[in-house]
């Protein structure tokens, strides 16, 4: 996990618990109620965190499936003219053979 390319989304997490305690400041006097606000934002973060790694794991992993199809059909399509040239030789051999027989 890189640090850095998730740093905004931390942040941002932080700035969600922090204003939840600044929101509930008259409830201090229920700590209960203060801590379980912070822990509620806190874990819809997480959440949120969460959401976008596996939508990034998931983007890296469709990004490969891409490059090794198109390497697979460059392969095909390689193999596919190969059969071809040789067929069309082959082809173009037995022509010139029946032609030969033909001005016989």
């Amino acid at each position: 996990m890189d640090i850095p390319e998730y740093l905004p989304d931390i942040l941002l997490t932080a700035v969600m618990v922090i204003s939840t305690l600044f929101l509930i400041l008259r409830f201090w006097q229920d700590l209960t109620i203060a801590i379980a606000a912070a822990l509620m934002m806190l874990s819809l973060g997480g959440l949120f965190l969460s959401l976008q790694i596996k939508v990034r794991n998931l983007e890296k992993n469709v990004i490969t499936r891409e490059r090794m199809l198109r390497t697979n059909l460059e392969e095909i399509s390689t193999h596919m003219t190969e059969e071809y040239d040789k067929t069309t030789g082959h082809l173009e051999d037995l022509v010139g053979e029946l032609s030969k027989r033909v001005y016989k």
